[in-house]
């Protein structure tokens, strides 16, 4: 990636592939001018035609540049056409069209290489100013380094600045005892102990740390904490915590129990009437699943506080696709559905000897009445009233996507996002810009939502050696 300084006067180039990953790409880029060249709209033209996602965007995209050219004459054409901002000095967008334009040498005629020879020569026309070349296309990138063209990625879109950066919703004093005395020897706090609705709440008033937020897990230990709390009110000068209920030993969520402190925490978050909006990533093998179905069936054929339980997952494939799938909806998402199928397994096995009423008829036949498996495709337009919806896969949707399934939920509906932002198979989705990572940044001050990333606990020799090799 070539980097210059960069001038008073920018003019960003806008690559086809910005504009189809950000419909709003335009207006991201504060006062500078955005330039559209002839190349881009002819791309944008191709792929108008269709009802896949690439197709919808690229009539969005072509719907917008439509209304900024509405009502602008020829000058306004010539000079820049202002682009609105709600604050801030507007932009311009101008529109790149050479008639004479030559390739460069010696590279063939398409579309990338037209895109670069545009950039090159309205580099060459205004030395005033920085042009700099955004596409998220890497190939171009590196051919534009090539040709010592400044070129950059377009990262607006990120959720953060790096893929670490992502909360994990847990925050942990080691030096932490049961009546709190360690943790709040390291805060310049005073302490309020309260009994509220069978709840144990420690009221602070004082310095609060800045990275504290609302549902995060306060804890002294990943493993045999003795202080476990949740994070429920949180500003400057005070913050309310609430004891959570161990699931470790004697209560458990159907037979289930947690293993380290933040299980515990994710089986509190599953089970809490306050949280609507659940985040759960991990790596395989730390029990997002298997927690989160022992919590839904928990609360739907026990508690009875659900009437079904919704499935669904992203479609995607780790290699090629094994092509068209016959049978119903459920039948066509069976395959995908290999995680469902195991955790169920586990959950109604025998402890004695071993076997699973999940194989036989009577007990499929009744959680079938409660639990129903869905299509991603098939849920624009639903209402999902007194609904446990689980969305597993979540890194493989795209923030508009995930956007679309979590506004369904209507009623007394909870929705648990499950995920794992180094495990993606979705082109062109990173750990900064999928649909997992936007939820849990964007939700991250919200009192209905709860994160957790969970460790990895009892996993198999195996396993842990392929992640270690791989």
């Amino acid at each position: 990636m070539v980097r210059i300084d960069k001038k008073a006067t920018r003019l960003y180039v806008l690559d086809t592939n910005v504009l189809i990953h950000d419909p709003a790409a335009l207006y991201q880029f504060d006062e500078h001018e955005v330039v559209i060249p002839m190349t881009v709209l002819e791309e944008l033209d191709k792929h108008k035609n269709g009802v896949r996602e690439i197709a919808r965007t690229a009539r969005q995209v072509s719907r917008t540049l439509s209304d900024l050219t509405a009502n602008v004459d020829i000058d306004q054409i010539r000079d820049g056409i202002p682009i609105p901002r709600l604050t801030g000095p507007e932009g311009r967008l101008r529109l790149l069209c050479y008639n004479d334009l030559k390739p460069l040498d010696p590279l063939e005629d398409s579309p990338d290489n037209r895109l670069l020879a545009e950039t090159c020569r309205l580099r060459a026309e205004r030395p005033d100013a920085s042009v700099i070349l955004v596409t998220k296309d890497i190939n171009l990138r590196v051919k534009a380094a090539a040709l010592e063209v400044p070129v950059e990625d377009y990262l607006t879109d990120r959720a953060f600045d790096d893929s670490d950066a992502m909360t994990d919703g847990v925050k942990i004093y080691p030096d932490a005892g049961h009546d709190g005395s360690g943790l709040w020897g390291n805060l310049p706090v005073d302490v309020k102990v309260e009994r509220q609705d069978h709840k144990v709440v420690y009221r602070l008033a004082g310095e609060i740390p800045r990275e504290w937020h609302l549902g995060m897990l306060v804890s002294d230990s990943d493993d045999g904490a003795s202080f476990e709390a949740i994070l429920r009110e949180v500003g400057p000068q005070h913050a309310n915590l609430e004891l959570l209920t161990n699931y470790r030993h004697g209560s458990s969520i159907w037979g289930v129990h947690a293993h380290d402190s933040r299980q515990n925490f994710t089986l509190n978050l599953l089970m809490d009437e306050d949280i609507d909006l659940v985040t759960i990533a991990g790596s395989a093998g730390t029990g997002k699943t298997f927690m989160t179905l022992a919590a839904a069936f928990q609360q739907t054929l026990d508690s009875k506080r659900f009437e079904r339980i919704v499935f669904t997952r992203a479609p995607i494939t780790m290699s090629e696709d094994i092509g068209f799938l016959p049978g119903t909806e459920e039948e066509k998402m069976s395959p995908w559905m290999g995680a469902f199928h195991d955790n169920m397994d586990n959950l109604l096995r025998d402890e004695h000897d071993g076997s699973s009423t999940w194989n036989q008829d009577a007990t499929r036949q009744l959680l079938g009445s409660r639990v129903q498996i869905r299509a991603p495709g098939f849920m624009r337009g639903r209402t999902l009233n007194d609904t446990f919806l689980i969305i597993d896969e979540a890194q493989n949707f795209t923030p508009k996507q995930l956007k679309s399934l979590i506004t369904r939920a209507g009623r007394n509906t909870k929705i648990v996002c499950l995920g794992n932002v180094g495990q993606i198979d979705t082109p062109y989705l990173t750990a900064n810009t999928c649909g997992m990572a936007a939820v849990v940044q964007n939700f991250r001050d919200w009192p209905h939502a709860g994160h957790v990333t969970l460790k990895s606990v009892e996993r198999s020799r195996l396993a842990l050696a392929g992640e270690e090799l791989l």
